[in-house]
């Protein structure tokens, strides 16, 4: 059994034009709504879901995937402050569906595309264990008045 060279062929693909991410991204669109329609949810669902999806996008300004959790944070926080809960509720459990559909289905896909996987987790880094101290420490302070 001999040895054979092995090259990492990434270097040797031509990066996606703008109308092919924007295909893949109405192909992705389109396989998350045939998913959740085999899924056996109502028509209503997926139309809200989509229409939560599209919102975000529109604001947003890329495809989601590319969405960071500072982003999140921001249109969470900010633009979404003085909504109904029930509409921030819908929001981000279309946006977690949808990064459950992503990197179930097509998370190769978008690191091929963007050399990045898609990651809706919004993982934070912890804190500290002085921070945590901290916290515990005010929390600790602060309950009596609180239960008061």
């Amino acid at each position: 059994m001999a040895l054979a060279l092995v090259r990492d062929l990434r270097e040797h693909r031509v990066p996606a034009s703008a109308e092919e991410l924007a295909e893949f991204e109405t192909d992705v669109l389109a396989g998350f709504v045939l998913a959740r329609a085999s899924a056996g949810l109502a028509d209503s669902t997926i139309r809200n879901d989509t229409g939560h999806l599209e919102l975000i996008r529109d604001w947003f300004g890329r495809p989601l995937w590319e969405m960071q959790p500072a982003d999140a944070d921001a249109y969470f926080g900010k633009v979404l402050r003085d909504v109904r809960p029930s509409t921030r509720t819908g929001r981000a459990a279309a946006l977690t569906v949808y990064f459950q559909f992503l990197g179930l289905r097509h998370r190769a896909e978008i690191y091929n595309l963007k050399g990045r996987v898609p990651d809706g987790r919004g993982r934070r880094v912890p804190a500290g264990r002085d921070e945590t101290a901290a916290f515990l420490g005010r929390t600790a302070a602060e309950g009596p008045a609180v239960r008061g």
